[in-house]
């Protein structure tokens, strides 16, 4: 029973040994709170460039500019690229998925890659958010807004 007890009290003391050290640090300042902003709900809609299609070794790499024009930010926007042969059957495809919300005005590059299959003819592409169906427009060029 003294073995226990003599275990307890030298466990206990080199806990008060080094809780000092512990407690000293001093928290990071809490971050600004982020301000929640409501997603646009509905039709909305986006401006993209004329894709441009090159292959790179193995791969058919999709390039292409897309801007929000909508009046609020899309929550969940995807870009879904879809590849079909003379047939109209399915031949691969490739999503892009924007990482959080697509604020009205932000302009994005997108960049979509998909294994080259020799049965590809035509591409085509979807454009979707978490609240509604886009509206793509194609303009010849989107050039950012001066600051």
């Amino acid at each position: 029973m003294k073995l226990f007890q003599r275990t307890v009290a030298l466990a206990a003391a080199i806990g008060f040994m080094f809780a000092p050290a512990a407690l000293a640090q001093t928290p990071a300042a809490p971050a600004a709170p982020r301000k929640l902003i409501s997603p646009y709900r509905g039709d909305a809609t986006v401006d993209y460039t004329r894709p441009v299609t090159k292959r790179a070794g193995s791969n058919i790499v999709t390039t292409l500019t897309v801007q929000n024009t909508s009046p609020g930010p899309l929550a969940g926007f995807r870009l879904e690229e879809s590849w079909a042969d003379k047939g109209g059957n399915l031949a691969g495809g490739e999503i892009y998925r924007h990482p959080r919300p697509f604020m009205p005005g932000e302009i994005i590059q997108v960049t979509l890659t998909t294994p080259f299959n020799a049965r590809m003819q035509n591409n085509s592409l979807n454009f979707v958010h978490a609240n509604g169906n886009i509206k793509p427009k194609s303009v010849p060029k989107i050039e950012a807004p001066k600051s």
